[in-house]
């Protein structure tokens, strides 16, 4: 599953990416066609408004923005959405923790305004770990294992050092995805960019070709293992099938007709174990005992007879017979056994 924290470049070609962003008329939605389930992710977009980004371009990457917005399955418990826009300095416009409906994130990404100079694409990454993917402004606990998502776009070179900001970031589980179109120094993109770099690192010659890399994004945000969604409805054990899935049970379950939910297999079934004598079901497995008289043997699974007649196993007053693992007890000649079968007369 792919997953990045964006923070970088030219926010305007990241806003092209997506060939239904092209051309769509200020705060239009995407068609519903284009609408998939994503994976739940804690998804920051960062968006260059340095001054190499003009005013028509910015606008195209609110467009973008408002179109992608769409396509995500947004939710407190699903996708959530956080947008960084930077040049020489930083502001966070809204954190993860601010929308969980698409239309009160849209109409906030409709009145961010450019910031103008400078392209510090190290400081936005840093302020995206400082103070964006924090608790406090809405990422979930590392416990959920819900992917942090970067997108860097760029169009020239970071003024500032990105280096050891991006190895950072990606040390504390960012992946980071960058975009690099026209001028792009390509040296910047690699050294920021989550391995494999074949996969995270893009160039496109212009914003007019940058659609080509559509396919690439939807696989990163679109989910086909229904499995990792979480909408299946299986009781135990989800099987990823192609575009759908499988249920399964744990060990010593069975998988129940309804073919969703499962129920204790009777492990001390007959043919089932391997005890010599007595099984005892034992949460799903079994463990093996013996009958009275028996001990079980090192193997935990035969028996052997006690000897009953052991000094100290037995209340005889003279002479104790073994009997299959219990025993009578007897006198010597000239005595007599006594009615209460121990001691003698």
């Amino acid at each position: 599953m792919r997953r990045a924290l964006g923070i970088l470049g030219c926010g305007l070609a990241l806003l092209l990416l997506l060939p239904w962003a092209r051309g769509s008329p200020h705060g239009s939605r995407a068609p519903a066609d284009t609408a998939c389930k994503n994976r739940p992710l804690d998804l920051v977009f960062i968006i260059d408004s340095s001054r190499s980004v003009r005013p028509e371009e910015f606008e195209k990457v609110k467009i973008f923005l408002s179109n992608m917005i769409d396509t995500l399955d947004v939710g407190e418990r699903t996708t959530r959405v956080a947008v960084m826009n930077y040049a020489s300095t930083v502001k966070v416009e809204f954190p993860l923790r601010t929308y969980f409906d698409k239309a009160s994130m849209k109409e906030a990404v409709s009145h961010i305004e450019p910031l103008s100079a400078g392209t510090m694409t190290g400081l936005a990454i840093q302020t995206a770990m400082d103070e964006v993917f924090t608790e406090e402004m809405g990422t979930r606990p590392a416990t959920f294992n819900i992917p942090k998502v970067v997108i860097v776009v760029t169009d020239g070179r970071p003024q500032d050092q990105v280096q050891d900001v991006a190895a950072s970031a990606r040390t504390a589980g960012i992946e980071i995805y960058a975009v690099g179109v026209d001028r792009a120094d390509m040296q910047s993109l690699r050294i920021m960019a989550s391995e494999p770099l074949d996969e995270h690192v893009f160039y496109v010659e212009t914003y007019g070709v940058i659609e080509k890399l559509t396919s690439k994004f939807r696989e990163t945000f679109c989910a086909v293992d229904v499995c990792a969604l979480g909408t299946h409805d299986c009781a135990q054990v989800c099987v990823a099938n192609g575009g759908s899935y499988l249920c399964d049970c744990y060990e010593g379950y069975t998988l129940n007709p309804d073919k969703r939910t499962c129920s204790a297999v009777d492990v001390c079934a007959p043919g089932r174990h391997e005890c010599d004598q007595v099984c005892v079901s034992n949460n799903g497995s079994y463990v093996c005992e013996c009958h009275a008289g028996y001990t079980l043997n090192p193997d935990k699974k035969t028996c052997s007879a006690i000897d009953a007649c052991t000094p100290g196993r037995h209340d005889c007053a003279q002479i104790c017979l073994s009997n299959d693992g219990s025993y009578s007890c007897d006198c010597f000649e000239g005595y007599t056994l006594n009615p209460d079968k121990k001691t003698c007369s």
